[in-house]
């Protein structure tokens, strides 16, 4: 583990290391953006809890509804469908927390969910990967595992999102078991798991468990691993989501709410209609969470976009998934919950388009209030694809965030009217003790921006970005170090998934 350095100070690389800020989560140095008034939140809100009430929502699982109707909700013996009334919604929202603690394998990677911190996370979830060396290729265990070494080796990635890339390489039905034990022993910081069933959920949740060292008591009073529900856009709750609420919650572990609502497809074609939609799937999936639980940790998600009518593609990290974005923090902290967004685009190869649309999207992530960032970095391709140069890019993208966000200082040091008296009119301050002090800190220092002239540029090979990206990956990997773990506690983990396999993991229908 690299040295902790004095606060807002860049680390002095060591022999194989690099360059960088500390572990620290970002803090948002200014309120969070509305862009809409309190009379149109209010009609959101209002709208959203008609639609729960009047229209309702097909929830697919048995025992949730059996647990909905216990709660008071609107369950009809005939049909899968379930309304709510407003107070029963409300009341029951009341009870999640406003903010927890995110506790990692590593204590010194705990990250605090809520207020006004930000904790960014490595891309999730896509099928394939890609470099330029290799091209565009299938998701499988070699990658998945490289990226998540560079998301541990770089301080600015707080937690993983989930598998990078999807390994299909392993088989379904173990699968989960090898991915969590890569994020457990590659990794040292907290994670999220998928809700693909039952004992999917269980066997993670038993394995970091084991990873932490610590008592099934402990776990359920310390948050320590995390998931995402996506509602199956428009208004239903699948079985496995609806069955990964139920595991999680009930051991007091983080459930992300996420509806997927595109404009246009899953949702109305106005971004006021899609948030009315993704607002009443949120909140209906919230409120199971604490009836499952009362005080169980959840973060209302945000992730309604547009799709480009012309193919019907999903896009991303336009103006309205920008205005979604902080419409969707903004409902957030009127339920004064935590918030999730993510950094997003529809480019297909690491070029304009993709920092243009992943700037967008983090500026409104920033604008909006976000407390957990998914897709940080690696994301291409609307989510089909994790790109090594990609990563590369969106990390020098949230290094600039977060030196952003740092406070400005405004020590007499630093408003420096001795070394501008010392300079006088028509001098220069290169040779000057206070910037000589001060240099190797001054600004940030960007990993792909090339700031010399063009005649130099051109001299050097006119690298481009990409190439660039493709050759700091490499480099980087070379330089990564398994962080610790206690020797008992992997053998433990070995044990728990030698025996799993041995009893076949998980059935599959294929």
């Amino acid at each position: 583990m690299a040295k902790r350095i004095r606060k807002g100070r860049r680390q002095a690389p060591e022999k194989g290391q690099f360059s960088q800020l500390p572990f620290k989560q970002p803090v948002h140095r200014s309120k969070p953006l509305d862009i809409i008034s309190e009379d149109e939140l209010e009609a959101i809100h209002l709208a959203s809890l008609k639609l729960l009430q009047t229209t309702g929502i097909n929830v697919l699982h048995t025992e949730a509804r059996t647990i909905m109707k216990a709660a008071g909700a609107d369950v009809r013996a005939d049909n899968e469908r379930v309304r709510f009334e407003p107070e029963l919604i409300l009341s029951l929202i009341n009870s999640a927390p406003s903010s927890f603690t995110m506790h990692a394998r590593n204590p010194s990677h705990n990250v605090q969910i809520g207020g006004d911190l930000m904790a960014f996370c490595m891309m999730a979830s896509a099928p394939n990967a890609s470099c330029l060396d290799k091209g565009r290729r299938t998701g499988n265990k070699t990658d998945y595992q490289n990226f998540l070494k560079l998301s541990q080796m770089h301080n600015v990635l707080h937690m993983n999102g989930g598998y990078p890339c999807e390994p299909v390489d392993i088989h379904a039905s173990v699968r989960h078991l090898d991915c969590v034990y890569d994020l457990l022993t590659l990794t040292d910081k907290a994670y999220c798991i998928y809700s693909l069933g039952k004992e999917r959920n269980q066997d993670a949740i038993e394995m970091t468990r084991i990873g932490r060292g610590i008592s099934n008591e402990q776990l359920q009073e310390e948050p320590s691993v995390w998931t995402v529900i996506n509602t199956n856009s428009p208004l239903q709750l699948d079985i496995p989501m609806m069955q990964g609420i139920i595991e999680m919650s009930s051991m007091g572990q983080v459930v992300v709410i996420t509806p997927f609502t595109l404009a246009g497809a899953m949702a109305p074609v106005t971004v006021a209609g899609a948030l009315v939609l993704q607002n009443a799937e949120a909140l209906a999936a919230i409120a199971f969470s604490q009836m499952v639980k009362a005080g169980a940790p959840v973060v209302y998600g945000g992730f309604t976009s547009n799709v480009d009518m012309k193919s019907g593609s999903p896009a991303f990290g336009t103006p309205e998934y920008m205005q979604a974005q902080i419409i969707g923090g903004q409902l957030a902290r009127r339920y004064k919950l935590p918030y999730r967004s993510s950094n997003v685009c529809a480019a297909n190869t690491v070029d304009a388009q993709a920092a243009y649309e992943s700037v967008f999207s983090l500026w409104g992530a920033n604008n909006a209030g976000t407390n957990i960032l998914k897709h940080g970095a690696g994301w291409l391709e609307g989510g089909l694809c994790c790109s090594f140069e990609k990563t590369i890019l969106d990390i020098d993208l949230l290094q600039m965030v977060q030196s952003f966000l740092q406070p400005v200082d405004f020590s007499a040091e630093a408003l420096a009217l001795d070394a501008i008296d010392e300079v006088g009119p028509g001098g220069h301050f290169f040779g000057t003790q206070h910037t000589q002090d001060r240099y190797k800190n001054a600004f940030y220092d960007p990993v792909l921006s090339d700031w010399r002239n063009y005649e130099s540029w051109q001299e050097s090979g006119a690298p481009t970005a990409m190439q660039k990206a493709n050759t700091v990956w490499k480099e980087r990997l070379t330089a990564y170090v398994e962080p610790d773990i206690d020797a008992a506690v992997k053998e433990e983990l070995n044990t728990f998934v030698r025996k799993r396999k041995e009893e076949g993991g998980v059935k599959t229908d294929f």
